[in-house]
């Protein structure tokens, strides 16, 4: 009996198993079908958005699936350097004296399509070696006495839209024609970001220290005051200032359209709009998703200011010996795979410029369309903070955002975590939801591997967002406990 029942069980596991595997063939045989499709609609996007652009602006504006470069235009002008090291960096002279080191992941324009991946592992196949991703030829090196290599007529076009324009390359209107143009998309104050202050009711002159709260990809200072902010304890707030931010191109703060949104300038306009503003001397960090990338490079310019790191969901993706960091990243983040449906999503965000500008038109543009008959279909009995955060945004800094912070953090994300190991003495704390289909748990223990003293909390039955929603009143105790440790 018991050996029946043992083959039983054995011919259980093993119809299981043959299932997943058949269920894992079928998702990629569609997925390689669906994204070749989307990969011709991108190609005709491109066409449309060309004409489109011109049509409203008055200038032909690239793209990053072009394959054209820059370099006669940039020894023409002079103004900008670029070097390539698995990611680019470019060097713009914003007036005579002053120079900015831009850091562009090189997965904005190199995104091999579907055919072009299956045909180098065919070819790799053929010749025995290993798969290599599709990487195009690098453009044909300068003279000696040259001091300009080449770079993408895209990034090209933005920076001199920063330097002011040659006279033959219009700047990039902001905002704009396929951008919101709502108030709250549109800022007046376009030096400095939205920032969500709450401080001591009682007036006091001083407090011991702050807290700085920054949101994740696609989100704004809402995620944390709808539901963080609120359930803090009046002894906590009597002692701290608490800021949510809402970052460059994101909520209501200022959306350039000529930015590149790369670290720098995100990191800048936070030192900017709050700790130079509000004269923030002491602080803590709470930081969500793409916001923990910003969270560690703030802490590794401030070493001596900040007191706890609280990382919720990093996406730290240690990069394998032999890879190239960004391309590696975005493979990870965004597998090109129709299920699960997270991942098809973030696939079509990374992969696709067109195709993701179409779905920010539709939703982004027309966002308060959508969420007052969002409002009118629930009865207006369901609060929409979320959605706010979600369409509140333009693509030009969603797409640069995702790119240059996310993909092109590979390599960047290990120094940080060595400096805060090495040389700095605060507590660093990290959440994951053990549900999170988005950024796996492993990302977090990652970061602990990293990080020995760190200390990792996985939350049974929660995901990318109700790690945070819905489990608020929980975070803001251990949140307070944190604080307290360091007082």
């Amino acid at each position: 009996m018991a050996a029946a029942r043992s083959a039983l069980a054995s011919a259980s596991r093993a119809a299981r198993s043959a299932m997943a595997s058949a269920g894992r063939a079928a998702n990629e045989a569609v997925s390689i079908v669906v994204f070749m499709l989307l990969d011709a609609l991108e190609v005709l996007l491109c066409v449309v958005y060309r004409v489109a652009d011109y049509v409203a602006e008055g200038a032909w504006r690239p793209c990053y699936c072009s394959r054209s470069s820059a370099a006669g235009a940039g020894a023409a002008a002079g103004r900008i350097v670029v070097s390539e090291r698995g990611g680019s960096k470019v060097v713009s002279m914003l007036s005579a004296t002053r120079l900015h080191l831009e850091d562009i992941s090189d997965t904005l324009y190199n995104r091999p399509s579907v055919l072009a991946c299956a045909a180098a592992a065919a070819a790799s196949s053929s010749t025995g070696g290993a798969p290599r991703p599709s990487v195009r030829a690098a453009p044909p090196a300068p003279s000696a006495g040259s001091t300009t290599l080449t770079v993408h007529s895209a990034i090209v076009q933005m920076l001199r839209g920063k330097i002011g324009g040659d006279g033959k390359h219009a700047p990039y209107p902001s905002p704009r024609w396929s951008d919101c143009h709502c108030a709250n998309c549109n800022p007046a104050d376009t030096d400095r970001l939205f920032v969500h202050v709450e401080a001591p009711q009682d007036g006091a002159a001083a407090t011991e220290e702050d807290v700085l709260f920054i949101h994740g990809f696609i989100s704004s200072s809402g995620f944390w005051t709808e539901t963080v902010l609120p359930n803090v304890s009046r002894e906590a707030r009597a002692r701290r200032r608490l800021f949510a931010v809402d970052l460059l191109g994101f909520g209501r703060s200022p959306k350039p359209a000529d930015s590149l949104y790369t670290l720098r300038e995100h990191v800048e306009m936070i030192e900017r709009s709050v700790i130079e503003r509000y004269g923030v001397r002491s602080f803590h960090i709470v930081a969500h998703s793409l916001g923990s990338i910003l969270a560690l490079a703030l802490a590794v310019k401030y070493p001596a200011a900040v007191k706890s790191l609280t990382l919720v969901a990093p996406p730290y993706f240690p990069v394998p010996r032999g890879e190239v960091g960004t391309q590696y990243v975005l493979r990870t983040v965004a597998p090109r795979r129709v299920w699960p449906t997270i991942a098809f999503g973030a696939s079509v965000a990374c992969w696709y410029e067109h195709l993701s500008r179409t779905v920010s038109i539709v939703l982004c543009k027309h966002h308060r369309l959508w969420e007052l008959a969002f409002r009118v279909f629930t009865l207006y009995r369901v609060r929409t903070y979320l959605m706010d955060g979600f369409f509140c945004h333009t693509h030009i800094a969603s797409w640069h955002t995702l790119h240059n912070i996310i993909c092109g953090s590979a390599g960047k994300i290990d120094k940080c975590l060595e400096i805060v190991r090495d040389e700095l003495n605060c507590d660093v704390t990290v959440y994951h939801g053990r549900d999170d289909e988005l950024l796996p748990v492993q990302c977090s223990y990652a970061v602990k591997a990293k990080i020995p003293r760190a200390q990792v909390k996985v939350i049974d039955g929660k995901d990318h967002v109700t790690i945070v929603v819905g489990r608020q009143k929980d975070l803001a105790r251990e949140l307070e406990e944190i604080w307290d440790r360091k007082r």
